[in-house]
């Protein structure tokens, strides 16, 4: 079956979807300022690293209302509201709202433009649920190090990497600064989960 595209539960769904990774995007820079701010430099470039990703997500969406442009489009939705001085508590509310929209929201909308008859935005919510499974499995991952103490320590001994000039130094801690740049213990990540993949 395939409807008119502006009658459609699927436009919006891409409206919610559009606002949904707008404010993803902007929480996670909220929440990279944070980890600035408490030195957490590898925790604030995790968050970058993936509001960047966000956008593109955002933007694929806003290119399939391209039908409608011109029109302003009411919809009801609802939102988290993460604010916590928490860097933990950021990455958290971070992993379960990426879960929710990979396990619950895009799949529903997946299922709902594949039965309107637009099977290549079911498509595109298919392929980025599973970038926020993998968002949010990057989340949990450094939460877990983080509460777990081993952020920048590891009894057997690992490689980190200098964010910030790429040197790798093989010890069981991140080196208090890095011998190269200079650049604070921060900047230091498991070289396992460079660029935040492991």
């Amino acid at each position: 079956m395939s409807i008119d595209f502006a009658k459609s539960e699927t436009h919006q769904n891409l409206l919610r979807a559009f606002a949904g990774e707008s404010q993803a995007r902007n929480r996670y820079t909220f929440a990279a300022d944070l980890a600035r701010q408490q030195n957490l430099q590898v925790i604030e470039q995790v968050f970058r690293f993936t509001a960047n990703q966000e956008r593109a997500h955002a933007k694929v969406f806003y290119d399939f209302l391209e039908p409608l442009c011109g029109q302003n489009i009411a919809m009801d939705a609802s939102y988290p509201v993460d604010l916590s001085p928490s860097v933990l508590d950021q990455l958290r509310a971070a992993q379960h709202n990426e879960y929710q929209e990979w396990e619950h929201d895009y799949a529903a909308f997946a299922k709902v433009a594949q039965e309107e008859g637009f099977p290549k935005v079911s498509k595109a919510f298919e392929l980025i649920a599973g970038v926020e499974k993998t968002h949010g499995d990057r989340f949990g991952r450094f939460a877990d190090l983080l509460e777990h103490d081993g952020l920048f320590q590891d009894q057997g001994g690992v490689k980190w990497m200098c964010l910030n000039c790429g040197m790798i130094v093989d010890a069981s801690m991140a080196p208090a600064m890095c011998p190269i740049c200079k650049y604070p213990q921060g900047w230091f990540v498991r070289l396992s989960t460079a660029p935040f993949e492991g």
